[in-house]
């Protein structure tokens, strides 16, 4: 089922350097993408999804206002995930376009009354020329993430919770193991008593049957 996430306005990757640009050699191995909410909406965040685009590492980093809080007060950064690793190895393909769910009880801190949400993003491999995340949707609570594989469905679910959906349906390994076990003997009990005698295909007693036989 598709889903309607969060309405939001999300900057394009910008790279960052440190000392001075002309002397810089290569890309930047760091970019940034602010998510904001029009007219200072603030938001309880469920799940932040995205599809990767070469992207190693990933940080985010949101501001929260509080009701307490006066309308002119800055808010304080928070970290919520700090180094996700998205590829295993930064040099090479695997995880570089995986899709990824990131839910609220997975984040170091809070995810209520969310004003604005930074990710940062890492590749140091120069490997890539260019790197970023790609549909990237922030979800309330009480709606779910549209299907986009099964390790996505079971992304959420703890480890037990996943043993019992990937067994749910399945034939009793128990019953399965004593069946084969039957089988095993039967084979080697028909071994056994097999005949050494030479049969052939469609021959009785040596003569063939003319009823047996196929003319081309």
């Amino acid at each position: 089922m598709a889903q309607e996430s969060v309405p939001c306005t999300i900057s394009a990757p910008v790279p960052l350097q440190v000392g001075d640009v002309k002397m810089k050699q290569g890309r930047p191995g760091v970019c940034v993408i602010d998510v904001t909410f029009p007219k200072s909406q603030v938001v309880d965040v469920q799940e932040i999804t995205f599809k990767n685009y070469y992207t190693a590492f990933l940080t985010v980093r949101i501001q929260q206002k509080r009701p307490s809080e006066p309308v002119a007060h800055t808010a304080a950064w928070r970290t919520c995930v700090r180094n996700l690793r998205l590829m295993p190895n930064p040099h090479t393909e695997e995880g570089a376009q995986d899709y990824v769910s990131l839910y609220r009880h997975q984040m170091l801190c809070d995810m209520d009354n969310v004003t604005f949400i930074r990710l940062i993003l890492r590749q140091p491999s120069p490997v890539w020329l260019n790197f970023t995340l790609e549909e990237l949707q922030i979800n309330q609570p009480g709606k779910q993430s549209p299907q986009k594989g099964f390790s996505w469905c079971l992304s959420h679910l703890s480890d037990q919770e996943q043993l019992q959906t990937l067994h749910k349906g399945l034939p009793d390994p128990n019953k399965i193991s004593s069946e084969v076990q039957q089988m095993w003997a039967l084979t080697e009990v028909m071994r056994a008593n097999q005949s050494t005698a030479s049969v052939g295909r469609f021959d009785v007693d040596g003569c063939y049957d003319i009823n047996l036989l196929s003319y081309t």
